[in-house]
């Protein structure tokens, strides 16, 4: 039997997460939003960037960093969950190198001082990416405030992207955190893709892996849009899927009742 990726053609294992930014699927969905945010960062604010889960939001942060100057900015990426306030300014001191010992006000005074450093002695633009935020306590994303706070709120030296699912945007729409959702500038939205971009992302996706044409006929298609409902994650998992199912089958493409019984074998 041929080998799974000689078999369509390919000469890496498509669908996977390791996508180099520079091939990643262009579309106006994606690209009107990362305009956005690298417009934001240049003007030094911050901003929101909300996804339901699987809608490619890291891919984005990805993008998003691979687009700032190493020479004019320094990107930071940190992944949260539910901490304290101590234990978040700890997390960011470790993730930009500050000393991570010491109660919570010193915390907070010690990376104002680094951002001020790193803006005004190296010259260099400091950008946090917070991944996950929707699952940041309240009172704990409220910090931000404070870390964005040099000279009684009159220079502008470090910009946070705050990055969640939607319960992110309802978590900044409460009264008590007016203040930090007024720091944002922008709100950048990603949806799943529709029928027509679930198609053109397989293909996109099958092409630059090495396939010269689409292992995928149209009912295997409509199938993976069916049952993915255009979320980026689910389309891949289904289709590596579909692939491995249609090799075993000894079939050299992939039609729908491979996409079926992938769906069988991922899912409960």
């Amino acid at each position: 039997m041929k080998d799974f990726r000689s078999r369509f053609g390919m000469n890496v294992t498509p669908f996977t997460r390791e996508l180099p930014v520079d091939k990643r699927f262009r579309l106006d969905m994606f690209d009107q939003p990362l305009d956005a945010l690298v417009r934001v960062i240049e003007q030094r604010m911050s901003a929101a960037l909300i996804a339901p889960a699987g809608t490619g939001k890291t891919a984005m942060l990805r993008a998003l960093a691979a687009r700032l100057p190493e020479a004019r900015y320094r990107v930071r990426y940190i992944k949260v969950c539910d901490l304290s306030k101590r234990d978040f300014c700890r997390e960011i001191s470790w993730t930009v190198g500050c000393e991570t010992a010491g109660n919570y006000p010193m915390l907070v005074r010690r990376l104002q001082e680094h951002f001020d450093q790193v803006a005004g002695t190296d010259g260099l633009r400091p950008v946090l990416l917070v991944d996950e935020s929707h699952g940041v306590r309240p009172g704990v994303l409220s910090v931000l405030r404070l870390l964005t706070n040099f000279d009684m709120d009159s220079r502008l030296v470090v910009s946070f992207i705050l990055a969640g699912q939607p319960p992110l945007g309802a978590l900044l729409r409460r009264d008590d955190m007016e203040d930090v959702a007024r720091r944002m500038i922008h709100y950048a939205i990603l949806r799943p893709l529709s029928r027509e971009e679930t198609g053109r992302y397989i293909e996109h996706r099958c092409n630059i892996a090495g396939a010269s044409t689409l292992p995928f006929d149209t009912g295997a298609v409509d199938a993976t849009y069916e049952i993915g409902r255009g979320n980026l994650r689910a389309t891949d998992n289904l289709s590596l899927k579909s692939l491995e199912l249609a090799h075993l089958a000894d079939c050299d493409t992939v039609d729908y009742n491979h996409v079926v019984e992938a769906r069988k074998q991922l899912w409960p």
